[in-house]
């Protein structure tokens, strides 16, 4: 059964009311946590004209973030792929004995 809840998550000091699946709540919770602990330094460490800059400096830091994810993971894939060639090459090479 997939239960909705009825939260509140508030952002650069707005409150934003979602309806999400139960087990959503506390990713959605963490993330909105780090935003405004993202805003909260960026406000401190640079000078920010509005909220709108420094809600799209986050956005780009967590986007860079999960890009550079990926492209970490596609580099892991290939070196896993080169590793899977040689382990079957050595098998085959066993197996042919």
């Amino acid at each position: 059964m997939n239960e909705k809840l009825k939260i509140k998550i508030s952002i650069a000091d707005r409150v934003y009311p979602l309806t999400v699946e139960l087990n959503q709540e506390e990713g959605l919770r963490s993330a909105s946590k780090k935003i405004d602990s993202m805003i909260k330094q960026f406000e401190e460490n640079y000078a920010v004209r509005d909220k709108q800059d420094v809600l799209a400096m986050c956005a780009l830091q967590f986007a860079a973030q999960v890009e550079q994810k990926q492209l970490d993971n596609a580099i892991d894939g290939t070196e896993a792929i080169d590793r899977i060639k040689k382990i079957n090459l050595i098998l085959d090479q066993y197996l042919d004995q």
